[in-house]
């Protein structure tokens, strides 16, 4: 009887939810999230960030999910156009009643390299390595026999993800950052029971992301973001603009607003703000799927903050990072 139950616990959570990896709809402000080829893909020589989403909190017990992440360099040339970076990231997200979620931590490496002095065309490629705990609280289920007791409630395993990037500028008033990464390529096993295989799908995810300085000090940037992982599919894309108030150097300030269309789900509008070396957003989506009518189209709120480590005035940075 409990292996039973759990079994149905395991399929009703694992096929529909946990078939899907922990993400957000913040892309430009933490792009390690999305690549490990972006581990480091900033101006400056470290960054902090953090995320917290919280969704359907109409609909049910809100899912809740947070992020931390932190990024230094290891290594760089004297000219600044090539060199090595690394990444931390630790996830934990919670659904539902019974708190089914995942915690998860995983470390990234990436090497970028200029191909010419300016900065102005750079690659990156970076792979990543972790381990990720998922799991329930069996206290919060209400059981026919209080007797019963599940036997794990405890599911581990490793994973592993490869990406690669590309930033061009081929005039002053353009910028273009684009990558491709498959997670999830070890396609780790997070069957409970063991009794037959539950496999994390891989995740691939593309980005695009242009800066158009369409005048002196507001700039468009459009957003193409796809994602695929088994027989679920991803695609949003939309239009920010951006207020350049102050650029003057180690004392910046923009704001930015847009929205963007997630393909039969949701529409998510934004604003953000840069200050100095911190860069804060506030995401919201509104749902538009079927649910709409049990969520009054309400969905989730994102707010996050990055903190960079920028150098002083007068030494070179890279050039490609921040939109």
């Amino acid at each position: 009887m409990k292996r039973f139950l759990l079994l149905i616990l395991s399929s009703y959570f694992l096929l529909p939810l946990r078939a899907q990896d922990i993400h957000f709809s913040q892309q430009g402000e933490n792009p390690i999230l999305m690549n490990p080829a972006y581990t480091g893909f900033y101006e400056g020589t470290g960054r902090f960030g953090a995320i917290y989403r919280n969704q359907w909190a109409t609909v049910s017990a809100p899912f809740q999910t947070y992020a931390l992440t932190a990024e230094t360099s290891l290594k760089r040339n004297r000219q600044q156009l090539s060199g090595v970076n690394l990444g931390i990231v630790a996830m934990k997200d919670a659904a539902g009643t019974l708190n089914y979620g995942t915690l998860a931590a995983r470390l990234s490496l990436a090497y970028y390299r200029a191909f010419n002095r300016q900065g102005t065309s750079v690659v990156s490629v970076g792979a990543e390595g972790g381990y990720a705990l998922s799991g329930f609280d069996p206290s919060r289920a209400e059981m026919s026999d209080p007797s019963e007791v599940f036997e794990k409630q405890q599911s581990g395993y490793p994973v592993l993800g490869v990406g690669m990037a590309w930033f061009w500028q081929p005039t002053g008033d353009w910028q273009v950052k684009t990558g491709v990464a498959v997670r999830n390529i070890n396609r780790p096993n997070i069957s409970y029971l063991g009794l037959g295989d539950t496999r994390l799908e891989p995740l691939v995810n593309f980005y695009l992301r242009a800066e158009w300085r369409c005048w002196q000090s507001v700039s468009l940037l459009p957003t193409v973001m796809a994602q695929t992982q088994g027989r679920y599919r991803e695609l949003i894309y939309g239009m920010d603009v951006k207020w350049y108030v102050d650029e003057i150097a180690r004392h910046q300030v923009s704001f930015a607003t847009g929205a963007a269309y997630r393909h039969g789900d949701a529409l998510v509008t934004h604003l953000t703000m840069e200050y100095d070396a911190f860069v804060f957003a506030f995401y919201y989506d509104s749902n538009l799927s079927s649910l709409a009518a049990a969520s009054h189209t309400l969905g989730a709120f994102e707010v996050g903050v990055v903190y960079r480590l920028v150098r002083d005035k007068g030494v070179r940075t890279i050039k490609c990072p921040v939109f």
